[in-house]
């Protein structure tokens, strides 16, 4: 194998090593400092241990300063004045400082380290996240100029068709014949949204949901009447606006929560930020609820009844708070 070619892989295995320790250096730093803290913890007890010996020393010394100001003369004879007592007592507590310094010198030194290195550890995610935010707000900015281009051109209804992909199908439902008092099968057009199909934030409203386990559980707030469900979300939807203005921020997940839907990890980072004097989003509270009542299929457990919910979130509101 040519020089040039083994310098080549050396080099090519030093960069991606570097820089997997930088993409994990906040981890690497936080261990250190947890390390470094129980560490320091330890050299300070082993430090403590010493203590008494030093101690000792300065009160034999402190002894004998007192003894000689007592008769005015050291134990060679010679003249002892309270300024020399005074002298002798800072020299003695000097010294005994300076070597409690000495002892406790390593454990303050690892100390420092430690916090240090998790303080490093939080200005990266800090400023990392501060990335993130900057190309979330980039991206959900360009993304709305885009729908508002669509809307401007095409209209509302387009929009929501182009972008949760729905679709009009022909579809049986059972119903009671008023005449005969039997149920009979009719064909209706019905909308059809898949669900891997929607936003993020978007949800449906239906009759069951996941619980934290990944359960699927009934939906306390659902009901057979889509009238009633639509009444229901009006009225969440006006609560959350008072809440928003009381607070002054709403996060994604409250909203979640009184609709019966699990939270996620999102929505404890997203969600509303009211502002009447610089607003920085709509300043309300919107589901995102249309005239009609939307519905999707899984293809697989028939046609289900939903209330496709589109929320109209500002954005990461730690940012913007």
């Amino acid at each position: 194998m040519k020089k040039a070619e083994i310098m080549t892989k050396v080099s090519g295995t030093f960069n991606k090593v570097g820089f997997q320790l930088k993409k994990h250096s906040p981890e690497i730093l936080v261990v250190a400092g947890v390390v470094g803290t129980v560490a320091s913890a330890v050299l300070a007890c082993k430090a403590t241990l010493k203590v008494d010996k030093v101690l000792d020393e300065t009160k034999e010394k402190m002894g004998k300063v007192h003894e000689s100001a007592e008769k005015g003369c050291t134990a060679m004879g010679e003249d002892y004045s309270p300024e020399d007592a005074k002298k002798d007592t800072v020299i003695v507590y000097t010294q005994t400082a300076l070597k409690l310094a000495k002892l406790y010198a390593p454990a303050v030194a690892v100390g420092t380290l430690s916090i240090a290195s998790i303080l490093a550890s939080n200005n990266i995610l800090r400023k990392r996240n501060v990335a993130l935010a900057a190309a979330y707000a980039t991206i959900d900015k360009s993304f709305k100029d885009y729908r508002n281009r669509v809307i401007e051109r095409f209209g509302k209804e387009i929009d929501r068709e182009l972008r949760y992909n729905i679709k009009a199908e022909k579809v049986s439902e059972t119903v009671m014949d008023e005449e005969t008092g039997k149920e009979k099968k009719v064909k209706k057009t019905a909308f059809v949204v898949n669900p891997s199909d929607i936003s993020g934030y978007a949800r449906f409203f239906e009759k069951y949901t996941t619980d934290e386990d990944g359960n699927s559980v009934l939906n306390p707030h659902w009901e057979t009447s889509n009238e009633y469900n639509l009444m229901f979300l009006k009225a969440q939807e006006s609560y959350a606006n008072d809440l928003l203005r009381a607070k002054k921020r709403l996060f994604l997940n409250d909203v979640y929560e009184m609709l019966g839907m699990p939270r996620t990890k999102a929505g404890q980072v997203v969600g509303w930020v009211y502002d009447p004097e610089h607003p920085v989003g709509d300043n309300y509270v919107d589901f995102g609820l249309y005239t009609d009542n939307l519905s999707y299929s899984d293809f697989a457990n028939g046609l289900d009844p939903a209330i496709l919910l589109d929320f109209n979130v500002d954005g990461n509101i730690w940012e913007l708070m």
